[in-house]
């Protein structure tokens, strides 16, 4: 089973803001990986190269992104799209805006999890009942989801998937960071106490603070990267 993560910038500046002493993207990159997601796609504009920059050994494809007005549902087919360029077997893609900086890895293995027993749903993560992100797009959705409008901003093509029959299942993992972006500092996060039971298969060792994934230094977990895609032009995987 393979799931995409497609990781949306709007701007360099998002991507870049600093998120406890890390780049936001390299942060989530990190997070990403570590839950299990694969392959891992970047889209964001890089005039100045300064987000390759932050990639530079990371195992994340950087996506030039798709035309504006094209919104933000075009910005996502294109994440997903070069995903499949990248494992043709791709079952689904998580849908990350970037200013969502402190997801933990375990609840993208448990996004995962979840797909693995329910292939078809939409999966949308919750804390205390406020709904989050990353959403878990399945790709038999993905060609609704290209025909939903470009205007409409992220949260609203959840709901636009919800009346055109897609509707997004909720799953409580316990995470704080998958409904507080970056504008909360993370040691000013509700505690992380992990979803009230496995999303599927043995269960984890829940209850991690929602840093402590992120002890170690990026050399400790050696990656490879950036490749970068050009609109228009799949990556080829084996470069």
């Amino acid at each position: 089973m393979t799931v995409a993560a497609v990781i949306l910038c709007a701007t360099p500046d998002v991507a870049l803001v600093d998120a406890a002493g890390r780049p936001a993207v390299r942060r989530i990159v990190e997070s990403a990986w570590a839950g299990g997601a694969v392959p891992i796609i970047v889209v964001a504009p890089d005039r100045d190269g300064l987000v390759a920059n932050a990639l530079a050994g990371s195992s994340a494809v950087l996506a030039e992104p798709a035309p504006p007005d094209g919104g933000p549902v075009g910005q996502i087919v294109r994440g997903a799209t070069v995903a499949q360029s990248q494992v043709s077997e791709t079952e689904g893609f998580l849908i990350w805006p970037a200013r969502m900086t402190w997801v933990d890895p375990e609840t993208v293995t448990s996004l995962l999890e979840g797909h693995g027993l329910r292939r078809n749903a939409v999966l949308r993560p919750s804390f205390e009942g406020e709904p989050g992100w990353p959403v878990l797009l399945p790709v038999q959705h993905l060609e609704r989801f290209s025909r939903l409008p470009a205007a409409h901003m992220p949260d609203e093509l959840i709901a636009d998937l919800a009346v055109s029959g897609a509707a997004a299942e909720p799953i409580d993992l316990g995470d704080p960071g998958v409904s507080q972006d970056h504008s909360v500092p993370l040691d000013e996060l509700p505690v992380y106490t992990g979803p009230p039971e496995p999303a599927g298969g043995p269960p984890p060792e829940w209850g991690a603070s929602a840093d402590t994934h992120f002890d170690e230094s990026p050399e400790d977990s050696p990656l490879e990267g950036p490749a970068l895609a050009p609109y228009g032009q799949a990556v080829d995987p084996e470069q």
